[in-house]
């Protein structure tokens, strides 16, 4: 079953490569989508894929090196967007 989720991450989340590690970590997962920098300092995260694969990528995010970088992490489900292709960064 496919699924979707955004999340908001807060905290020294940006300038430190954030952006670039989350897509590195991605590679390693069946999801597209992207992450890119907000202007009120948040990095907004899109995925989608299996809900399984989702799930996973998202915890390896928060087992990863960033999770120094995170003081809080908001997750909301999203909708599918059926033409997005990889996962790039924003």
């Amino acid at each position: 079953m496919k699924a979707a989720r955004r999340v908001f991450y807060e905290g020294r989340v940006q300038g430190v490569g954030f952006r670039a590690t989350t897509r590195w970590i991605a590679g390693g997962f069946e999801v597209t989508g992207y992450v890119r920098n907000l202007a009120d300092g948040r990095v907004e995260l899109f995925a989608q894929g299996a809900a399984t694969e989702v799930g996973e990528f998202l915890k390896a995010i928060r087992e990863s090196e960033l999770s120094g970088h995170i003081k809080s992490a908001v997750e909301e489900p999203a909708g599918i967007e059926l033409a997005r292709k990889g996962f790039a960064i924003g």
